[in-house]
């Protein structure tokens, strides 16, 4: 009861402030932003179109879905995680969404409260620093157990080793089931076995060609500030190589080749000691210069990684990385963003994202960076992928989201990324979107944008969501299946086929 006063003062004092637009629940969970209630299985969906006959398996999408309202700051990426499934069979298609039940949800919802710091939206300030002395004096008193994470797995979706696993970058994945009805179900949070004793960024890699998985690990409060390891086909963890950074660094995604690691050492940072001057620990640091390390997929330390520097970048996202052998160049694609921490700290100038091709030459050190599209046709590109049977190889086509109006998504672009020229494909009057999912038709085709594009799209007027399948090559509008419920803006997916679901754990 002393420490809810506590923290009763606290919030009452925190909401006599203007919260800025970032940490402010009124406009980031607005709208389609706002949370929904699980959903239970749906079957027989009504569809209009009709649904490609290589389309049978899974589609799961993740997104952020704050369980409870926020009492304070509350930003788009500390919301609960929760997946949505539609299931594709003979034809037809039924829908699912559920929370993941990480260990704090599973604690907040018996206290009937928000009981854990949201990372970004109350971590700022004096008023961070005594939430988060709040909190660990709750653990000491064993009110709550911190001891098995803090994490939301609101970000990532892979499907690994027979098993699909949520993911945020502030703790383990958790391990989900489809059940064979369609619905979805929390298995537990998932070390690997007793393999993985850190964090686990929202976006390891599936090599196409050898199905290990390749990840990094940062840490904000002490070093190494960043590990990387990888896992063999069934599962068996390498051992960890730890990076040396002078600082703890934001590091929301990286990059293979068929060689190389690649891994973003960019602008903006996690500095604690901001916090205690009243600020947000998470900023830009002008004086720091961009780099890329490369580094042998399979080193067992990081003496031989080379950091070559790119100024002024920072991606969010990259999509994909491929070895130019005739320049021996390491070839990056990604998205860049000015100002680099408009996502975490308000601004008054407006985001750019910009589809880039960054050049790393191993031999002489140096960089080279070009926006892929035409300055007549630039656009904001965020959130999408390649060919996953492609990643890590020169690819010719990406499908990234048009990030227009920010931050909603009216649609997706196809682009070439060698010639630049971009079709652009829109979902609609008043209709939004997010992620596309590029699927193949088939694995071994030669074709590579042979296959659809998946896509959740809700309608702001008629405040109805719908999947859309989409044609990848004529981009033309396949089939549209009506959900039944609301299908808020979300983050990242992934498809299981029906052969992969048969061996599910």
């Amino acid at each position: 009861m002393a420490l809810d006063a506590v923290e009763t003062t606290l919030i009452s004092r925190e909401i006599q402030h203007q919260l800025p637009k970032t940490t402010d629940p009124k406009i980031q969970i607005a709208g389609n932003f706002a949370p929904v209630p699980e959903h239970p299985i749906s079957h027989n969906l009504p569809i209009t179109g009709k649904i490609p006959e290589c389309i049978k398996g899974v589609y799961v999408r993740n997104g952020a879905n704050p369980h409870f309202q926020p009492t304070a700051g509350h930003h788009l990426f500390d919301g609960d995680g929760m997946v949505h499934a539609v299931k594709f069979k003979n034809g037809t298609a039924s829908y699912a969404c559920r929370f993941t039940e990480t260990e704090r949800l599973v604690q907040e919802h018996k206290l009937g409260r928000p009981a854990f710091p949201k990372a970004i939206g109350e971590l700022h300030g004096h008023s961070g620093l005594a939430r988060l002395a709040l909190f660990y004096t709750r653990g000491l008193f064993g009110l709550i157990d911190h001891s098995h994470g803090m994490g939301v797995a609101n970000a990532g979706l892979v499907y690994f080793n027979n098993k699909l696993l949520a993911m945020s970058e502030d703790d383990l994945p958790y391990h989900l089931q489809i059940t064979p009805s369609g619905d979805l179900k929390t298995v537990e949070r998932y070390d690997f076995d007793n393999q993985l004793d850190s964090t686990m960024i929202a976006h390891p890699k599936i090599d196409p060609e050898t199905n290990e998985l390749f990840a990094l690990s940062y840490n904000v409060i002490q070093k190494p500030y960043l590990k990387y390891f990888r896992f063999s086909p069934d599962g068996t963890k390498s051992k960890d190589v730890d990076i040396q950074l002078s600082e703890p660094t934001m590091m929301h995604d990286f990059a293979i080749t068929e060689k190389f690691v690649v891994i973003p050492d960019q602008q903006v940072v996690f500095k604690i000691f901001e916090m205690i001057q009243g600020g947000s620990p998470v900023v830009y640091d002008k004086n720091k210069v961009s780099r890329f390390g490369i580094l042998d997929k399979y080193a067992s330390d990081a003496s031989s990684i080379k950091w070559v520097e790119v100024p002024e970048c920072f991606c969010f996202h990259l999509w994909n990385a491929w070895e130019d052998e005739e320049t021996e160049e390491v070839v990056v694609i990604g998205s860049c963003m000015t100002p680099a921490d408009s996502i975490f700290n308000e601004s008054d100038q407006g985001l750019q994202s910009v589809l880039s091709e960054i050049r790393l030459n191993l031999k002489t050190g140096k960089s080279t960076r070009r926006p892929i599209l035409s300055s007549d046709e630039q656009v904001n590109l965020e959130a999408g992928m390649v060919n996953k049977n492609k990643l890590g190889r020169k690819t010719q086509f990406a499908y990234l989201a048009i990030a227009e109006p920010w931050p909603k998504v009216s649609g997706f672009a196809k682009v070439d990324l060698l010639s630049g020229q971009v079709k652009k494909f829109f979902y609609g009057d008043e209709k939004f979107g997010g992620e596309p999912l590029f699927l193949p038709r088939d694995p071994n085709s030669e074709n590579e944008d042979d296959g659809y594009i998946l896509a959740f799209v809700h309608d702001e007027k008629m405040w109805k969501s719908e999947l859309q399948i989409i044609n990848a090559v004529t981009l033309e509008l396949e089939a549209s299946i009506k959900l039944p419920s609301r299908v808020p803006y979300g983050f990242h997916g992934t498809f299981i086929s029906a052969k992969d679901l048969a061996t599910q754990s």
